[in-house]
């Protein structure tokens, strides 16, 4: 791997704590590869052999309920891990992974890893630094669904794909807007209306491409509208 999956490696929860040399430890003789977009990497049920990080991409986790719905439980992006947990708790998938656009992941054997947290026991504090990481999301997932107005929603994960606070800015959606919708826990046609409803902010979209007048507005708008847009 070069310097620069490195350096993203070590962003992510998991690694960031650790020094170099016992991230490449635990991660092995792995290497990256490059995935297609709409590749199945597991599915719910699976024996949980591996877990993986996110060098460049998107994948999407998501469960099928008994009567077919799929519902996206989260969209990982680059610096992200996933399916680690799974790999300690009862040996089995809870869910699904599959690319929603092409992708570089790393996938980490899960036995080898385990054995190496079992000989150095202090790395399993990297463990639940992570499951905690993965726990604030979760934390935060629900709260804007039961409290942020579906035009919140949208802006919320809008500002989140701009590293920029202030002024205007460009983005392109990564995935599909049904996926957006699913991701964000509303109906294609409330995300349409919510998208109208955002021009009034200096938000306009056309096809996959985001215009921002002003991200310091979206962002206000994000943390202190009151109103019930939906």
């Amino acid at each position: 791997m070069d310097p620069a999956d490195w350096e993203i490696i070590k962003s992510t929860p998991l690694f960031g704590a650790m020094a170099s040399q016992t991230a490449e430890q635990l991660v092995g003789s792995s290497q990256p590869r490059f995935y297609d977009k709409g590749v199945a990497l597991f599915h719910q049920g699976a024996p949980a052999t591996a877990f993986f990080i996110v060098l460049d991409g998107w994948v999407k986790i998501y469960r099928t309920t008994p009567d077919g719905l799929e519902v996206v439980l989260h969209v990982f992006r680059q610096g992200e891990t996933f399916a680690e947990a799974a790999i300690f708790l009862g040996g089995r998938y809870p869910a699904s992974a599959e690319t929603v656009t092409p992708s570089r992941l790393l996938k980490v054997d899960g036995e080898t890893f385990r054995s190496r947290i079992e000989e150095r026991p202090v790395l399993a504090m990297s463990m639940l630094a992570s499951a905690s990481y993965q726990l604030k999301f979760l934390v935060e997932q629900i709260e804007q669904i039961k409290v942020r107005s579906a035009p919140q929603r949208i802006a919320d994960f809008i500002v989140r794909m701009t590293r920029v606070r202030q002024g205007p800015a460009v983005i392109e959606l990564p995935f599909e807007k049904g996926l957006l919708a699913n991701r964000l826990g509303m109906k294609p046609e409330s995300l349409s209306r919510a998208l109208q409803q955002l021009r009034a902010r200096g938000v306009s979209v056309e096809r996959g491409t985001v215009k921002i007048v002003d991200v310091r507005q979206l962002l206000d708008f994000v943390e202190y509208a009151n109103e019930d847009d939906e």
